[in-house]
């Protein structure tokens, strides 16, 4: 049944939900291997807690629950963000980013215990196993890699509740109680998929939501907020320096309270199908406008044209699983090199779904005052200096539009 050499032991991506549960038991059944279990605190909430006692039940020995939620914001979200990253002009990556460092630790705990293979709960259709293997590879070339979804003969949420039931695997609420919507959340955002939301026009109702507050009930006053950034990268939020989670919770609870962060995209997945997907990313919505928002007093204008025609490039890098290869490493060292000046605060205004930008200031700022203003002219600009700087830029177009009259003269 399997084509590669023999498999002693697997590391998995482990959850405790319903379908890394069956997981465990089909990978002990199918392959006859030892399974080792790595859940990774990203964020995510409550699961993380009874993921020891799930694996304990299904017989594994070897369990690793980690708090990644340091190093998934520092390392991946912080770097992600200094590209102002979009995807499709909208989704901010947040389950794209998780995905990386999810990989990058289970090929060290391969290592670590001398197991032969990773494995993995995303499915054949999505985006997720990209992100899993591409990234597995690129830091362990040899490394095996089992998709479940790609392998065995279940193809619903029933089918699985069957195996588990025959297997005396407890599944918690049972189908009846299950949310109608696929959800998967860390630190950066909460997102939706599945259910009702498979038809695109069907508008999500008000309970779908699960952290932002809706717009309409949200506060009828607005939040100011100032954020200190050095590097690109966030370091207080009102004055009060954190560490790179602190703030990024911060955001994300102060960001919720006034509906920030609501998205519903149809996008194209890696794979080639098109999804429908509802997000909530309040924190990284501030971010993304902030950041923006202080690079345009601190950048030279070429290197910020230059980093927005990669943006689309590296987001979409980022979301089909490149974030180890070496051309997301390239544009990264261009983009963090770019941030050396990138200081200062930025002060935002957030209101009913809305983030404005309401002041930016810098020590390294590029904005000259005297240069720009309409009051004072004494500044180090030559006004009639542009005369010939449009004169030099018109001689293409004037060759241009003489050649375009003469062959309608002659036609």
């Amino acid at each position: 049944m399997h084509a590669h050499r023999p498999i002693q032991k697997v590391v998995l991506a482990y959850s405790g939900g319903l379908d890394t549960s069956a997981i465990v038991k089909w990978l002990q059944i199918e392959y006859g291997c030892a399974v080792v279990t790595f859940t990774a605190d990203i964020g995510q909430g409550k699961e993380v807690k009874v993921a020891r006692a799930k694996a304990q039940a299904l017989g594994v020995e070897e369990i690793y629950i980690e708090d990644c939620r340091e190093q998934f914001v520092r390392d991946f979200v912080f770097p992600l963000f200094r590209c102002n990253p979009c995807y499709e002009g909208e989704y901010l990556l947040g389950t794209s980013i998780a995905r990386p460092l999810i990989a990058q630790r289970m090929v060290e705990i391969a290592h670590q215990t001398g197991a032969d293979a990773i494995a993995h709960g995303a499915t054949g259709k999505g985006n997720d196993q990209l992100r899993f293997e591409l990234n597995a590879y690129a830091l362990s070339p040899s490394i095996q890699v089992i998709a479940p979804w790609r392998e065995w003969n279940y193809r619903s949420r029933s089918d699985l509740l069957d195996f588990c039931r025959q297997n005396n695997i407890p599944v918690e609420g049972g189908d009846d109680h299950r949310p109608p919507y696929s959800m998967d959340a860390n630190m950066l955002h909460i997102s939706y998929e599945g259910g009702p939301l498979e038809d695109p026009a069907w508008e999500p109702d008000e309970a779908l939501w699960q952290w932002t507050t809706s717009p309409q009930k949200a506060p009828n006053k607005p939040e100011y907020i100032e954020l200190t950034y050095r590097h690109g990268d966030i370091t207080a939020i009102n004055g009060q320096e954190k560490t790179p989670a602190q703030l990024l919770h911060e955001l994300n609870h102060i960001a919720a309270v006034h509906g920030v962060g609501r998205l519903d995209i149809v996008e194209n997945r890696g794979v080639g199908l098109k999804s429908r997907g509802c997000y909530e990313t309040p924190g990284g919505t501030v971010m993304l406008r902030a950041h923006r928002a202080i690079e345009s007093i601190t950048l030279d204008r070429e290197v910020a044209h230059l980093k927005d025609e990669w943006m689309p490039r590296y987001a979409t890098l980022v979301y089909n699983g490149y974030w180890f290869a070496p051309e997301r490493k390239m544009l990264q060292c261009a983009i963090d090199y770019s941030q050396q000046y990138v200081n200062g605060k930025v002060k935002l205004k957030l209101y009913r779904g809305n983030v404005s930008v309401v002041g930016r200031s810098s020590e390294n700022s590029l904005y000259d005052p005297q240069q720009v203003s309409f009051e004072d002219d004494a500044g180090s600009y030559t006004q009639s200096d542009a005369a010939g700087f449009i004169a030099l830029n018109a001689l293409r177009l004037k060759k241009w539009a003489t050649r375009q009259a003469h062959d309608k003269e002659h036609t």
